[in-house]
């Protein structure tokens, strides 16, 4: 069965980055390895700070769109309701 993920990644000055894919591992290396053109290669987001997962498309991509229309401080209490220290869930992973 697919996975698809909407997730948020920062930056060390916490510059918020909302996306969606179905490889949240590669799609995560490939912002940290810069190889992304635009937003996340220019303010370095590097960091993942939050995900979710489901096995609907229609779902993710709706979600997205959903949190992109919050306002910062929204998105920053949903970080904070799972990564209250804004780390990197990407570190527990083995690369």
């Amino acid at each position: 069965m697919r996975q698809y993920y909407v997730y948020i990644m920062t930056n060390h000055s916490h510059t918020l980055y909302t996306g969606v894919t179905n490889d949240l591992q590669r799609r995560v290396l490939e912002h940290k390895r810069k190889q992304i053109p635009g937003f996340t290669q220019k303010y370095n987001i590097t960091q993942l700070v939050y995900y979710e997962e489901t096995p609907d498309v229609k779902t993710a991509i709706a979600r997205e769109k959903q949190i992109k229309g919050w306002l910062r401080s929204k998105k920053i209490a949903l970080i904070e309701s799972l990564n209250s220290g804004w780390r990197d869930l990407s570190d527990e992973w083995d690369k």
